[in-house]
């Protein structure tokens, strides 16, 4: 599935995982269990990648500054505000939203299957979740040792989803907005 984009991947894996898991008796206690084995097994498994590059950003503590021009809020009439910080920090606060994420999924999951008892999504979200973690930014450069050059580039570019036309723009860090930010007294917040 090379030069897919992930969200066609994504799709293409959960409608895949949509027919098989018609086809798992999720009545049977022990293939349930072995579900719920797997759903485990794939957020320790992103538990652990996190903590490693946690790790990583820590021992090598990137101290190289770094400004952006942070977008305004959608339907807000003030402009960016210019955001100054390191490359650790920058990492270190990315790595933290991962962590967020990945707990906010698994407490959603949880309400959906044990209280729900829905057993279907289980199944996805043992492999959609991990899929994620390997495609992102932090790992590809401090699990697989990419340089932080193109798409990697920081500040992160948001991934294109189904809500990104309605959010405001990608953080800009090229010299002209930086600039003018500066020139504007817009912000000036130092993150450390």
């Amino acid at each position: 599935m090379v030069g897919l984009s992930p969200q066609v991947t994504n799709i293409i894996i959960i409608l895949g995982m949509m027919q098989v898991s018609k086809r798992i008796p999720f009545e049977d206690p022990n293939v349930l269990n072995m579900v719920r084995a797997l759903y485990i097994a794939s957020n320790v498994i992103i538990a652990a990648i996190y903590l490693y590059v946690q790790m990583q950003i820590n021992k090598k503590k990137d101290l190289t500054t770094l400004k952006y021009v942070e977008p305004a809020p959608m339907g807000s009439s003030e402009e960016g505000k210019l955001v100054t910080t390191t490359v650790h920090a920058y990492d270190s606060q990315q790595i933290k939203n991962s962590f967020r994420s990945q707990l906010m999924g698994i407490a959603m999951m949880s309400f959906m299957h044990l209280y729900m008892k829905y057993t279907n999504p289980l199944l996805i979200q043992s492999i959609i979740p991990l899929k994620s973690a390997l495609e992102s930014n932090l790992v590809k450069i401090h699990l697989f040792g990419q340089p932080a050059s193109g798409d990697l580039k920081r500040p992160f570019k948001q991934p294109a989803g189904l809500m990104s036309g309605l959010q405001s723009g990608p953080a800009q860090s090229d010299k002209k907005a930086v600039e003018a930010a500066e020139r504007a007294g817009r912000g000036g917040v130092k993150d450390e």
